[in-house]
């Protein structure tokens, strides 16, 4: 059996995190951690096949944590799509400025989080 993706979760909400890892864990190898610095401290040494960022978190919010990692060399084209309860225009377009792969608002639909992972991964085959 091939490995499966792995795709860093980052989100401060302890449920959010734990639904995440939850629902995708029979189908990727997720990584799942609370803020934006631990992120950046394992995205130093380690490259996911993905990453769900969410946007509104505490000290180090998801839009600061995108525009670091993207200075990560090896992160610069790694997938990433946002998670977040807001929808605000600015916060959107400034994503997807930084490269975003895609937006999704929570709740989250399973089959729509399912086919955004399927198609960011496809895509960067």
């Amino acid at each position: 059996m091939a490995d499966k993706y792995k795709i860093l979760a980052v989100d401060d909400n302890s449920i959010s995190l734990a639904t995440i890892e939850r629902t995708l864990k029979e189908k990727y190898d997720i990584i799942p951690l609370n803020s934006g610095e631990r992120a950046l401290q394992y995205l130093k040494k380690n490259q996911p096949d993905l990453i769900l960022l969410d946007v509104r978190m505490a000290s180090k919010d998801g839009i600061e944590t995108l525009r670091e990692l993207r200075e990560i060399e090896h992160c610069k084209n790694t997938p990433v799509i946002m998670l977040t309860s807001q929808n605000d225009k600015h916060t959107v377009l400034e994503s997807l400025m930084l490269g975003a792969e895609g937006y999704i608002l929570k709740p989250f639909d399973i089959q729509d989080l399912y086919e955004r992972i399927e198609s960011a991964l496809s895509a960067k085959k």
